[in-house]
C-alpha cells in the first residue's frame, strides 16, 4: 500500500528526530525518509530500538521518583509523540491531577498530541525548541499549566545530546534559573564510552542529515549538563543502573546511554 500523503506543513524531505524516535518504538507516525535514517543508525547501533526502550523505562522511573517527591507539574521537552506509558500517565498514577506540558518542535507532534490529549485538561502540547529555552518556558501552553513559583519536573530524555558544548551553559543555565527550589531535572545522553569510534561517527553522520545533529560524549563531558543541581543517587550512571524497578524492568542493558536526575536544592 502506498504511503499516505503527509499533512500540509509536514516536511518529509529530511528525517525528523521525533518521527525517527517514533519508529524506534514501533510507532506508525513516521515516513520513509525517517525509516531510512533509522536503518542507517541501526547499521552502527543494531540495538537502537532496545536503547529507545531503555530510555522509556528510565523516563517512567524518573517521573515516578519526582512524583513521589511531591512534584505535581512536569515539562517534557523533546517529548516526541505522546504514546502509551508516557509522562502524564505515569505521573497521574501517583498524583491524579498532575499537570504535564509536552514540548516538541515537530508539527506532527503538535497535530497528533493535541488530538490524543484533547480530553485531559491537565495535559497539553507546545511547539517550541530546546535550543530556545525562553520559547519553551514562556509558551502560552506552558504558562497555562505550569506555576514556576512551585517545583517543576523537567524531562530531557535523549535531548541534551542535541546541544553543542557552546549552547549548554546558556540553555541549561536558563532552565536552572527558571525553576523553583525543589525542582528536578532528568536527562539522558548517548555516550562514546566503551563504543567503537567508527560506530559513534556513523551515528553522528546520520543525524547530521536531519535538522537536529547529535553529539555523542563521554561521561565527563555529560556531567556539566547537571551543573547547579545535586544529583539524586546513584548519580549519573548507565540507564539500567539508575534506580532499577523490579516491578517495571527495562530491557537488557545496551550501555549506550547515561542518565541522571538532578535536584535543585532549597536555599
Amino acid at each position: 500500500m502506498p504511503e499516505q500523503a503527509p499533512p500540509v506543513g509536514i516536511d518529509t524531505s529530511r528525517p525528523s528526530v521525533a518521527r525517527m524516535y517514533d519508529y524506534y518504538l514501533d510507532g506508525k507516525d513516521n515516513y520513509a525518509v525517517d525509516r531510512a535514517a533509522v536503518d542507517k543508525v541501526a547499521e552502527a547501533l543494531p540495538e537502537v530500538r532496545q536503547v529507545a526502550r531503555e530510555n522509556r523505562a528510565f523516563l517512567r522511573r524518573a517521573v515516578r521518583h519526582m512524583a513521589r517527591q511531591g512534584i505535581r507539574q512536569f515539562i517534557d521537552i523533546g517529548s516526541g509523540l505522546p504514546t502509551a506509558g508516557n509522562t502524564h500517565e505515569i505521573a497521574q498514577e501517583i498524583i491524579p491531577d498532575a499537570r504535564v506540558v509536552y514540548v516538541d518542535n515537530d508539527p506532527v507532534v503538535l497535530a497528533h498530541g493535541r488530538a490524543l490529549l484533547a480530553a485531559d485538561d491537565n495535559t497539553t502540547v507546545a511547539t517550541a525548541d530546546l535550543h530556545s529555552p525562553d520559547d519553551v518556558l514562556g509558551h502560552a501552553q506552558t504558562t497555562k499549566l505550569i506555576d514556576f513559583a512551585e517545583p517543576v519536573g523537567v524531562l530531557l530524555i535523549a535531548m541534551v545530546h542535541f546541544l553543542t558544548s557552546e549552547e549548554r551553559p546558556r540553555v541549561m543555565g536558563r532552565l536552572h534559573g527558571a525553576l523553583a527550589p525543589g525542582s528536578h531535572i532528568a536527562a539522558t545522553h548517548t555516550s562514546t564510552d566503551g563504543q567503537s569510534p567508527d560506530a559513534t561517527a556513523q551515528i553522528e553522520a546520520v543525524y547530521a542529515t536531519t535538522p537536529t545533529p547529535i553529539y555523542l560524549r563521554s561521561r565527563a563531558e555529560i556531567e556539566p549538563f547537571f551543573d547547579g543541581f545535586a544529583l539524586v543517587a546513584p548519580g549519573l550512571v548507565m540507564l539500567d543502573e539508575w534506580q532499577p524497578d523490579p516491578e517495571d524492568p527495562g530491557p537488557a542493558p545496551t550501555r549506550w546511554m547515561y542518565g541522571g536526575v538532578g535536584h535543585k536544592l532549597r536555599s
